[in-house]
């Protein structure tokens, strides 16, 4: 099969994100100006550099409270900072909850029933048992072609992780199982690894 997406693809349902999996999910914590704390996952998510470290996420829809944006992107277009918390397989619950389109101002946190930490470097909250969480100053937003598409960029200065999920001082994946969004409403956990040394090494 081959389509164009400009014309449609004539299936039930779009493929395009189920072509581009697994996808890791940024679990976005926020304050905004006025002290309003928000939670939102976001599955277009990844790393982009290893000196400074720098993760993105993207934001590909709006809210009628919000303008031309969500309310993660509000909020830190405000204050400049964000937090990325991982997700482990035990927080699916909690964060499929978070998801919900609340109005601005709700506390997703509360909705999901999630307790909160402070972080250390930042003005924002973070899911205190999420298996890391990484503290972000906001470098740049970019706006995409489409009418709400814009990324965020951010320069990690500040990175919490939990001991449990240690082994042998390298972070360890099977510890907390990562949750990776699928295609369609479908996601996986990670729960084996496995090593390939480079042809370099």
């Amino acid at each position: 099969m081959f389509y164009r997406p400009q014309d449609g693809h004539g299936l039930p349902h779009n493929p395009f994100n189920a072509l581009i999996t697994p996808r890791p999910i940024g679990w976005i914590s926020t304050r905004d100006g006025q002290g309003r704390d928000n939670l939102a996952p976001y599955s277009f998510f990844n790393g982009v550099a290893y000196e400074p470290p720098q993760v993105m996420f993207a934001t590909t829809s709006a809210k009628a409270d919000r303008g031309e944006t969500k309310d993660s992107a509000a909020g830190i277009e405000e204050t400049g900072v964000f937090c990325v918390n991982i997700v482990g397989f035990q927080m699916r619950d909690a964060m499929n909850a978070s998801s919900a389109a609340l109005p601005a101002g709700d506390d997703e946190f509360l909705h999901a029933g999630l307790p909160k930490a402070e972080c250390s470097e930042i003005n924002c909250p973070r899911v205190a048992d999420a298996p890391a969480a990484l503290e972000c100053k906001l470098t740049r937003i970019v706006q995409l072609p489409g009418e709400a598409n814009r990324v965020v960029f951010g320069e990690v200065i500040g990175v919490h992780m939990r001991d449990d999920c240690m082994t042998d001082g390298m972070f360890d994946a099977t510890k907390y199982q990562p949750l990776a969004r699928m295609g369609y409403r479908d996601y996986a956990k990670v729960d084996e690894v496995f090593t390939l040394a480079r042809p370099d090494d």
